[in-house]
């Protein structure tokens, strides 16, 4: 008895540390999506370079403030600097001393450099908040791509299972009537083909599930032998008339709009900020500066205003180049816009056309059963032969693996519609 309870506890534990028989963790795709925008490297990178554009705002707004600078200087000389004759003799001055100063310099104006600097900088945030928010859902599409692959595969999957059901009663079937001298010995080695041919699209299926899940966990940051959809193939299917909406007053919250409006402000700013490279600059500067080379240490206090006008030969073609640039910016604007209607009503239309199709495929799998069925009948009645019938178990399961893959299509063209239109 005790060598029994051993046992039993001995194979407890090797059950539990199997990692065979280890319960998988279900991921839905709300999930996927989650650990997608937390740890994929495209999302990082765009949190970086969101944080540099903060951190550049930061130093734009310095440029409102002085600039200081400190200088200093030590001198020792064999002979001083300044001589002096002084009849037979000669008057050494300046041979060794301190020199230090502090100054400070604060701009009054600049041309309008530091004001369309700091709205630039101030710009460049606002753009990498719209960056990252197009990077989110690019990251959010490619989760769903490979998501639906793998809801796609477990449902070929299991209509391969119920194939292998389906022509192991076929076979047993055929056996019977071989057996009984109602059919020839050919229609079992038909079956015995079909059931090679399932298992090898078998084997086929495991491995591209095997790719698609490295894929996502990759992607969304988790370990693959721990990792399986919970989603499947529906039967149900919602219309897609809910999710429209009026393209025209969508398109401004769309991150690609933002992204052209951002763009033509930029482009302005740019425009001013060369311009005013050619403009005068007004600074006042201060600054105390010590020194103790002619004698007795000196300390002095000076302040003054400092008007600098530039003249430049390049100064019209410079500013003439930035106004194409800005008219580019509002051409590339209207012309976005026009592209950004465009894709809105493909999107519709690409996501009415899928909803069609898995309309049309889950019917076929209806019609694909009923023919399967009557083919069946037909062969044990002795109507029709084995090729009609494994022909018929074909078209089953053709139907039923385009219909997955309609299901899983028309649910990828929710997003792509959802996202054209600014959602």
């Amino acid at each position: 008895m005790k060598r029994k309870i051993i046992s039993t506890i001995g194979l407890g534990i090797c059950l539990l540390l199997s990692p065979t028989l280890q319960a998988q963790h279900l991921y839905s795709l709300d999930e996927c999506r989650q650990l997608a925008l937390e740890h994929n490297a495209q999302m990082k990178i765009a949190g970086n370079k969101s944080k540099m554009a903060r951190l550049e705002k930061k130093e734009a707004t310095t440029n409102f403030f002085p600039s200081i600078s400190l200088a200093g200087a030590a001198m020792k000389a064999d002979d001083g600097l300044l001589q002096m004759p002084m009849g037979e003799q000669t008057l050494k001055m300046v041979d060794e001393g301190l020199f230090g100063g502090a100054f400070a310099t604060l701009p009054i104006f600049a041309g309008g450099q530091i004001y369309n600097g700091y709205q630039l900088a101030k710009l460049g945030v606002e753009i990498s908040e719209l960056q990252m928010k197009q990077t989110q859902n690019e990251v959010t599409l490619t989760v769903d791509q490979y998501y639906w692959n793998i809801v796609v595969l477990n449902a070929k999957l299991e209509t391969l299972k119920r194939v292998k059901a389906l022509l192991e009663k076929i076979s047993s079937d055929a056996k019977v009537a071989v057996d009984a001298g109602v059919k020839n010995r050919n229609d079992l080695l038909q079956v015995e083909l079909r059931k090679n041919e399932t298992e090898s699209l078998v084997l086929d299926v495991r491995n591209n599930m095997a790719v698609c899940k490295m894929l996502l966990a990759q992607y969304i940051g988790t370990e693959q032998n721990d990792f399986e959809v919970k989603t499947a193939v529906g039967q149900e299917l919602s219309s897609p008339e809910t999710l429209y909406v009026n393209h025209t007053e969508s398109l401004d919250a769309t991150v690609e709009y933002n992204l052209l409006n951002k763009a033509v402000d930029a482009s302005k700013l740019q425009m001013r900020l060369n311009k005013g490279q050619f403009l005068p600059t007004v600074a006042l500067q201060g600054g105390y500066i010590y020194n103790d080379f002619m004698g007795p240490s000196q300390n002095s206090f000076i302040g003054m205003l400092n008007v600098s006008i530039p003249i430049s030969w390049k100064a019209p073609y410079s500013v003439k180049k930035y106004k194409y640039r800005y008219q580019n910016a509002v051409t590339e604007f209207n012309n976005g816009s026009e592209q950004l209607m465009i894709r809105m009503q493909k999107a519709k239309i690409d996501l009415s056309n899928a909803y069609q199709q898995a309309l049309i495929a889950r019917n076929s799998i209806e019609q694909s059963a009923e023919n399967l069925r009557l083919n069946e009948e037909y062969y044990k009645a002795g109507t029709t032969s084995m090729s009609d019938l494994l022909e018929a178990q074909q078209l089953y399961q053709q139907s039923r693996d385009k219909y997955a893959e309609a299901y899983s299509k028309y649910e990828i063209s929710k997003t792509e519609y959802l996202q054209a239109t600014g959602r």
